[in-house]
């Protein structure tokens, strides 16, 4: 056989082998940061959580969130093990100053609202009656009767003619 065949071969079985070797040595390390874990070590999960180590298990680690506040993570869902300094300037801020957690977010959008106090009259959005709504009907359509008759008669005709071949007039319009 000629070895310039077997070339793509070697080529593609080299790349699987270094592959597989950086995903080994990329596990390893995670496996020797976690075993770094001691009790009261602050760490990072994979989701983003900061947390102080309180109980280490065989496959799973008890963590406390905020004083009081407790929660069991898998130890592959830790992402990092933070250095003392390191938790303290993420947890507390740059200068020690702890975050305001006492903000109240109000329930709705009202507060975040301006009222306008200008004199413009405010629009009417209540609901009209049927009695109101014929009335308004009727008015319309004798504006539309009255520009109709400015019209020559054969104009007049022709465009109705156009108005139902295209069933565009106001009664087909509720029907569809």
């Amino acid at each position: 056989m000629d070895p310039i065949a077997l070339l793509p071969f070697i080529v593609i079985i080299g790349a699987m082998f270094l592959m597989t070797r950086s995903a080994k040595k990329k596990q390893r390390q995670a496996m020797q940061m976690r075993d770094q874990m001691q009790p009261g070590t602050g760490i990072r999960t994979i989701g983003g959580m900061y947390a102080v180590v309180k109980e280490i298990r065989e496959d799973s680690v008890l963590v406390e969130i905020e004083p009081g506040t407790h929660a069991l993570f898998a130890k592959n869902a830790i992402g990092a093990v933070l250095s003392d300094e390191e938790f303290d300037r993420i947890t507390n801020g740059p200068e020690g100053e702890e975050f305001d957690v006492d903000t109240v977010v109000p329930d709705d959008a009202s507060s975040l609202t301006q009222e306008d106090t200008s004199s413009e009259a405010k629009l009417d959005l209540a609901k009209k009656d049927a009695d109101d709504a014929s009335d308004a009907a009727e008015d319309k359509d004798g504006e539309e009767h009255a520009a109709a008759s400015d019209e020559p008669k054969a104009e007049a005709d022709e465009s109705d003619t156009v108005q139902a071949k295209d069933g565009k007039r106001d009664e087909d319009a509720d029907s569809k």
